[in-house]
């Protein structure tokens, strides 16, 4: 599993995938999340700027990432 530490309160759903590199760009990052490949808590996330925050588990392509809260 991977972990994101937040530098704030949260980060939008499409930035996380492109600041671990899960996706090549934004623009990929919209697409997948658009087409029901990215799930947050288990669910499917349709919102491509949804507030991922502390404690949430953020999953695609067979990668989970879970989110901390800042240092």
């Amino acid at each position: 599993m991977l972990e994101l530490t937040l530098r704030g309160d949260y980060i939008e759903l499409d930035k996380l995938l492109k600041a671990l590199g899960l996706v090549e760009s934004g623009g990929r990052a919209r697409m997948v999340i658009a087409a029901g490949e990215v799930t947050v808590d288990g669910q499917v996330e349709l919102r491509k700027t949804a507030k991922i925050r502390a404690g949430q588990v953020v999953g695609y392509a067979g990668q989970d990432v879970r989110v901390l809260a800042p240092a």
